[in-house]
């Protein structure tokens, strides 16, 4: 849940979307995705997630600038 700011959020291959204050974002288990503030404005938020298997989360590669810098 987005609780400040302005950010953006991709599921791999799919397209980059806007989200703002207010805004809820469900990622099924296993799916490669990234989320981060927007180029140009700070986001806070809040993330829940569950363990499975003694782990949390599953650091992947970097987000390159292309895609960070794609246009939602």
């Amino acid at each position: 849940m987005v609780t400040a700011g302005v950010g953006r959020v991709q599921a791999w291959g799919g397209p980059v979307e806007e989200i703002r204050p207010g805004d809820v974002v469900w990622t099924p288990p296993g799916q490669k995705h990234w989320h981060g503030a927007s180029p140009t404005t700070a986001m806070t938020h809040l993330a829940i997630q569950e363990q499975l298997d003694g782990k949390s989360v599953e650091w992947l590669e970097k987000v390159t600038d292309a895609q960070y810098n794609a246009r939602p």
